[in-house]
């Protein structure tokens, strides 16, 4: 009987080339890092924190600024680079390039489907469905949308879910995907190097590679510091309401201090025990959340909600999709800011995801990422959002004047207006506040072990402390923007996500070019490794060889 063999999928050629890349490492007294990526991030980073910390005000004007110029002179590219990152994926879902696995065809996941689909939207969405759902569709709802002149309820859920829908995860599949492709199906470093191999071949050993990782890391450091910057305010509201914990930049400094410091615990235990754990125990308190809110509010409103934000959502999607504003007085400061969000947080949610995805086929993979989150996230944000509605409407618009006075209240202020009694009102708001804590925790962590996965060349087994520097980093870049944006915090998070946004949305641009030829090349592998594996079987069942010669028959049972 003959044996079929593994198809060859070069997992074994960059093997040399990668130990040449490790080989430039950094291995003394404990360390191991890639000097040139870990030196220059760190010290841009560095750099950075001090200017600004120099003199705030100075440094406030400049970055506002900046983000002027970008979002009325490139809104335009956001808007539609965004569109190609979500039309790439689901044609790669639909094409043959779906048949293949991530890893041959002969791996098998690591994680249960639970265990996945709970670290996907712990590290995608965590804090900003948190510090969002309620605020967003308030603000939409009394404000005249650019695009429709409206201002209705179905029009405010809509405009939330174009902003937390397809697109956001459009991007995470893109940067997961070929992040995933190039390590398990090339044997290439784990590191966003990687996926240029077809474009500049060796050169991605080299500087052209260190160049890359440099922009990942730095584009990472700042989407994570935004994401920590609201969960820090987040919480100092929830401890506002809870204790009376006064509201402060410098609570907020502090929140984020101690947060770091619980997170570099899960960091020490790795991804397999302390984050999956973590995220886990999120889905399932965030689940338990979910429910409470839906039967404690307003059940029929919510419902009815859903319906008609879906149907206005999916009825203008192609409109609102590639609307740009002129003079982005709106756009500016929501899907510009949101799209360069999604795109300076993709390396970490791209890396994070490439790790925990092998096994899965392409199919698969762009399927769940897409539907799944996709779908937890409306149902999340038509549950608070249309809970915030419906008491809005009932109190004359005293929530949105609440809301408007510091949006990081806004989830506590909703809770503290519910028609329930004080003990619920009080559990609801202990759960929200612990949630806001856990995916802070989680982000934080996973994040520092893919930027320390960039710093040491795709390492997977990099020193521990390596990882709790750039947990402190991350931590303190969001301080930093918190102590710099004083009153207008949330500005300042949103402007320093903007400015590292753009070039790396160019980044991702190449990255969709590279893939695709990348895929192309293992379809025919794929191909001819079904061909062997048809013809053995025939073989070896003895089969006439007129029926191996019939091609239809032999051409329809390699395509099954």
């Amino acid at each position: 009987m003959r044996k079929l063999k593994k198809p060859k999928f070069e997992t074994d050629k960059f093997k040399g080339k990668t130990k040449l890349l490790h080989a430039r490492n950094f291995n003394k007294f404990g360390f191991d890092f890639h000097p040139e990526v870990s030196l220059i991030s760190g010290v841009l980073v560095l750099l950075f924190i001090g200017m600004t910390l120099k003199d705030p005000g100075v440094a406030n004007a400049a970055l506002m600024g900046i983000q002027d110029k970008i979002t009325n002179n490139f809104n335009w590219f956001f808007i539609f680079s965004a569109n190609l990152f979500l039309l790439f994926p689901v044609y790669l879902m639909f094409s043959k390039f779906g048949e293949i696995k991530l890893g041959g065809p002969e791996a098998k996941p690591e994680f249960s489907n639970f265990a996945w689909y709970s670290m996907l939207i712990s590290a995608g969405m965590g804090i900003g469905l948190m510090f969002w759902s309620v605020g967003e569709p308030l603000y939409h709802a009394n404000t005249v949308l650019p695009l429709t002149g409206g201002t209705s309820n179905s029009e405010a859920l809509g405009m939330t879910f174009y902003h937390w829908g397809f697109h956001p995860w459009g991007i995470y599949s893109l940067i997961a995907l070929a992040l995933a492709f190039f390590a398990y199906n090339r044997g290439l470093p784990l590191s966003l190097r990687s996926v240029f191999y077809p474009i500049f071949k060796d050169r991605v050993f080299g500087w052209v590679g260190d160049i890359i990782d440099i922009s990942a890391v730095i584009s990472c450091l700042f989407g994570l510091a935004t994401s920590l910057g609201f969960g820090a305010q987040q919480i100092n509201a929830g401890l506002n309401y809870l204790f009376g914990v006064p509201k402060s930049a410098g609570i907020q400094v502090t929140i984020i201090v101690v947060i770091t410091c619980i997170a570099t615990l899960s960091v020490v235990s790795g991804i397999g025990k302390g984050v999956r754990i973590l995220s886990e125990l999120n889905m399932r308190v965030a689940g338990l959340f979910l429910i409470m809110m839906i039967v404690l509010g307003p059940t029929l409103f919510i419902l009815r909600s859903f319906n008609n934000g879906i149907g206005y959502y999916l009825n203008n999607f192609i409109s609102i999709s590639f609307f740009s504003e002129n003079g982005n007085a709106w756009q500016g400061s929501w899907t510009i800011f949101y799209w360069a969000w999604w795109i300076s947080w993709s390396p970490f949610v791209g890396m994070f995801i490439a790790r925990i995805s092998k096994g899965r086929s392409v199919r698969e993979f762009v399927t769940a990422i897409l539907i799944i989150p996709t779908l937890l996230s409306f149902i999340w944000m038509t549950t608070f959002g249309g809970t915030a509605l419906f008491q809005n409407a009932a109190s004359s618009g005293q929530l949105f004047d609440a809301v408007q006075g510091d949006i990081s209240t806004a989830l506590f202020a909703m809770i503290q207006g519910m028609g329930i009694s004080g003990g619920l009102k009080g559990a609801l708001s202990i759960i929200g506040t612990f949630l806001v804590i856990s995916f802070f925790v989680t982000s934080s962590d996973s994040g520092s072990l893919v930027v320390d996965n960039l710093t040491s060349g795709g390492k997977l087994d990099s020193p521990v402390f390596q990882r709790v520097f750039w947990a402190v980093l991350q931590g303190a870049i969001a301080a930093t923007l918190l102590i710099v944006g004083g009153s207008n915090a949330l500005n300042a998070l949103q402007t320093g996500v903007i400015i590292s946004g753009l070039p790396f949305t160019v980044i991702l641009l190449a990255m969709m070019y590279s893939l695709h030829v990348g895929l192309r090349n293992d379809l025919s592998k794929l191909k001819k490794y079904r061909e062997d594996k048809l013809a053995i079987k025939l073989f070896n069942q003895k089969i006439k060889g007129s029926f191996m010669a019939d091609e239809k028959v032999r051409e329809r049972m390699i395509n099954k």
